[in-house]
């Protein structure tokens, strides 16, 4: 079970624009001791992990490696303003199967590569 995600940045104002307009969420920003986060919201329903925006030294964005999805109610939605945000399309919205749903893939304006899920 996930518990936790950070998505590494190297410009939190222009990674928190990005990730508010394409999930239509406030990201909350804190400085733990020079350590800058932007918390994506919790979601009371116990449902999925959250997780953090992170600009810190030895976090180095990337489109290799772990892949975090977001669970959405249609892929296309979240995907139709990924580019309007300054995002890149890194894969459209794909069925991976009627019983799995379907998935997405997109570069964030940080050059992290990141995944969305939805059934429809």
């Amino acid at each position: 079970m996930i518990g936790w995600f950070e998505i590494p940045v190297n410009d939190m104002d222009r990674a928190k624009k990005f990730y508010e307009t394409v999930f239509k969420v406030e990201i909350h920003e804190v400085d733990f001791g020079g350590i800058l986060m932007g918390w994506f919201p919790n979601h009371s329903d116990g449902q999925g992990a959250t997780g953090t925006l992170i600009k810190q030294e030895s976090y180095i964005p990337s489109q290799e490696g772990t892949l975090v999805y977001f669970i959405c109610e249609d892929v296309q939605n979240e995907l139709d303003r990924i580019e309007a945000a300054g995002g890149k399309i890194y894969q459209p919205k794909t069925q991976i199967s009627e019983e799995h749903g379907f998935m997405g893939a997109f570069i964030d304006t940080e050059g992290n590569r990141v995944a969305l899920h939805s059934i429809k």
